[in-house]
């Protein structure tokens, strides 16, 4: 990921200041699926990291639904659109993380779109894979999506997403949010596991895991784990080592379906 030296910081507040004006007119279609119940209003003091920030009365945010890929320019973003304006925090639950932030999604007030859409259109973050609500990760992938098309951003560089096919280079990533594209070859049970196995060495090939418990939600989805046998599908989480390198699916989220099955 690139890294911006801090002479280069304030030309490109300015430069991000004019592209983010056009925030509250981007399309409705990116927010209508994160439009949670609004759990809090407040002024921004202060951007603190990335993807945090801090209102007038000392509460943190933590922006929810996006892991950051380019921390210097995600800040300097977040400092030009948010600092000193009005915004509400929006979302399903308002339980601190273990810094004692608020996770939210957070709009500009009288904008439609939250700001996490702004930094995905930039390229600038990539989609979580800890988003429960489906309509809401779709509508997130879609400004996601507009970057990876313009190559803006992180997905400037031609390595973002990761070849199932390339166990390797999907394990140098250990303990890191990766993206993978690749065709499930086979479907297997083995206990309370299902594997999706993208090669046919299993103590080495890329695999997902999912648990019995979670299997229902994917099944209520239409995504049910043995028809996506043979399938071209594009996944995002944290990369174990187990044997090869695996990725658990936790939510329905985490999975697009590819053309060109």
């Amino acid at each position: 990921m690139q890294i911006l030296s801090m002479q280069i910081l304030p030309t490109l507040a300015r430069s991000t200041l004019l592209a983010c004006t056009t925030l509250i007119a981007c399309g409705a279609s990116h927010a209508a699926g994160c439009n949670f119940e609004i759990q809090g209003e407040g002024r921004v003091a202060a951007v603190v990291d990335a993807r945090s920030l801090r209102l007038d009365d000392g509460r943190e945010i933590k922006l929810a639904g996006i892991e950051v890929a380019d921390k210097a320019k995600a800040t300097a973003t977040l400092s030009a659109l948010l600092v000193g304006r009005e915004v509400t925090l929006r979302g399903q639950d308002d339980t601190p993380d273990r810094y004692g932030r608020q996770p939210a999604y957070t709009f500009l007030k009288g904008s439609e779109t939250p700001v996490q859409s702004e930094l995905l259109r930039q390229g600038l973050a990539l989609v979580s894979s800890e988003i429960a609500d489906k309509d809401c990760a779709a509508a997130l992938i879609a400004a996601e999506s507009e970057a990876r098309t313009a190559r803006s951003g992180t997905w400037a560089e031609a390595k973002v997403i990761k070849n199932a096919e390339s166990p390797d280079d999907i394990l140098a990533g250990i303990g890191r949010f990766t993206v993978v594209e690749g065709r499930v070859l086979s479907v297997r049970q083995a206990g309370a596991t299902t594997y999706l196995n993208f090669g046919r060495n299993w103590t080495r090939d890329f695999a997902l895991t999912i648990s019995r418990r979670i299997v229902p939600a994917f099944e209520a989805a239409g995504l049910a784990p043995k028809s996506l046998e043979n399938r071209r599908i594009r996944v995002r989480g944290w990369v174990e080592a187990r044997r090869g390198p695996r990725i658990e699916l936790l939510r329905v989220g985490q999975i697009e379906l590819l053309g060109g099955n």
